[in-house]
């Protein structure tokens, strides 16, 4: 019962991730007035940048088949223009999987902020500061893989002609 759910709520994306965002929501103004349970708000950004770096990355990663197609001697250095086909972008991650995952993470961080065994005492300022450091450099890295490669991982959707006006 709970599948059919959500599949029946796969077509209507913004609204998955509107709800998606107002747990968030609830989920930041928990910590915030609570004033604790920062770990928890840690681990679950920790976790989410993995998650976003699974939905930007490639199902198929052109690096690691350059570099088993180095080990068997057959690829040559650099590929030709003649010999490339178009294939389209296909995520590790997809986009449902990823809402999914997302807004189960969310549901959990917030369902343990009620907990008293889950508030350990850190500075939170350095869990900031470290968190925007790991993001910075792997989305760097991230940015990086993508320029070399050649891919981007969004689409803007099925491209519109205009009829000709005559």
């Amino acid at each position: 019962m709970f599948q059919s759910y959500l599949d029946k709520s796969t077509p209507y994306t913004p609204y998955r991730w509107g709800g998606t965002a107002t747990l968030f929501l609830l989920f930041g103004l928990r910590i915030f007035f609570a004033q604790g349970w920062y770990i928890v708000a840690y681990s679950l950004g920790i976790y989410l940048l993995n998650l976003f770096l699974a939905f930007l990355s490639p199902k198929f990663d052109p690096a690691l088949e350059q570099d088993e197609g180095m080990e068997d001697g057959n690829a040559s250095g650099l590929p030709t223009k003649e010999d490339q086909e178009f294939r389209p972008f296909v995520r590790r991650l997809p986009e449902f999987k990823f809402w999914y995952s997302t807004t189960k993470a969310i549901a959990i961080g917030f369902f343990c902020s009620w907990f008293e065994i889950f508030n350990l005492p850190v500075f939170w300022p350095v869990l900031v500061v470290y968190w925007l450091i790991l993001f910075g450099l792997t989305m760097r890295r991230q940015i990086q893989h993508m320029i070399k490669y050649r891919y981007v991982p969004f689409t803007t959707g099925k491209t519109r002609y205009r009829p000709a006006a005559n």
